[in-house]
């Protein structure tokens, strides 16, 4: 058993799949369980992906909790259509998986987190993937959890470089922007794993065929889900010689954040149009000592991804 433990947090599509397989091949950390939340797919539909990807990955162990399903601020859900274009309705690519044995837990995700927190303290990690609801109510019903939980690496956010649904909002943070604001001002220990680096750690049908090859059923499954994303990028990311690595960096990250650079800073997120979802410093906090928060800025893609090939094949090639 590995000393530090993980819990992540997805609103489970394609590239939160990848995250899931990335923590489990990581010798390093022990994912000790996977919250849902909505964004990719609907929350109860997350619930679900997940558990078919740690059963096809021989990890039925492993407990999945249901979070909110919708934001703070709102009293629905519904998918955007571009989520559904790139990771497929069903959030794996089209992909059938059989329905997984295991089935989601009785507690909810933010009672697991506290929970977890209080049980394992500073070596805790959790990874949100998705909008950070779950991740706020918790803060809101337990406030001593900035204190406890070593850190929070997340995947969303943009500083340097436009959002992907608004010229300023990345889809995470635009999903509820007044929750991403409670966690990016409080005093967690966070990093920020924004698209200034993840849309530079980019897989292509070259590893996909690579995977392919291995013959073993979680091999051929994943190649299928990735060729799937592949082809979506290459219709609404034309620009990309390939697929994002969004959620699988978070977790690098969290696991080694020497892969990046990062500046300090104390950051806020804008809850009110025509600037909703940005991730910008807090002018309030500008002279403040200390800074919560680490905003990664550049990545050493080629180290990352092929730490990433290494793990995620030797994976594959056992299931």
């Amino acid at each position: 058993m590995a000393q530090k433990k993980m819990i992540l947090d997805l609103d489970t599509g394609i590239d939160d799949s990848l995250a899931i397989a990335y923590a489990l091949a990581s010798p390093e950390v022990d994912l000790i369980g996977i919250t849902s939340t909505y964004g990719n797919v609907v929350t109860s539909q997350a619930g679900q992906n997940s558990l078919k990807i740690l059963e096809l990955l021989g990890r039925t162990d492993i407990p999945v909790y249901l979070g909110f399903s919708h934001s703070s601020t709102t009293d629905h859900f519904d998918v955007m259509p571009v989520s559904q274009e790139i990771h497929g309705k069903n959030g794996i690519g089209e992909v059938e998986l059989p329905t997984a044995k295991r089935q989601v837990e009785q507690q909810s995700a933010v009672d697991f987190m506290i929970a977890a927190a209080r049980k394992y303290g500073d070596d805790l990690i959790i990874v949100p993937t998705g909008p950070m609801t779950n991740l706020a109510a918790a803060l809101k019903q337990a406030p001593e959890l900035t204190a406890l939980v070593g850190n929070v690496t997340f995947m969303g956010g943009a500083l340097t470089v436009p959002g992907n649904v608004t010229e300023v909002g990345e889809a995470n943070i635009n999903q509820d922007p007044a929750a991403a604001n409670q966690v990016l001002r409080s005093s967690f220990n966070l990093t920020m794993v924004g698209l200034d680096v993840t849309l530079r750690t980019l897989l292509t049908k070259k590893e996909t065929k690579l995977w392919r090859a291995l013959g073993t059923k979680a091999s051929v499954a994943f190649a299928d889900i990735v060729d799937y994303y592949i082809g979506a990028y290459a219709t609404t990311n034309s620009h990309l010689p390939g697929c994002a690595l969004h959620d699988p960096l978070a977790v690098g990250v969290a696991l080694d954040p020497s892969l990046v650079q990062t500046i300090g800073l104390n950051m806020k997120v804008e809850t009110k149009a025509p600037f909703a979802a940005r991730t910008v410093g807090d002018e309030t906090r500008l002279n403040e000592a200390t800074t919560n928060v680490q905003v990664a800025v550049n990545v050493d893609a080629p180290a990352y991804l092929q730490r990433f090939m290494r793990r995620l094949t030797a994976l594959f090639a056992q299931n």
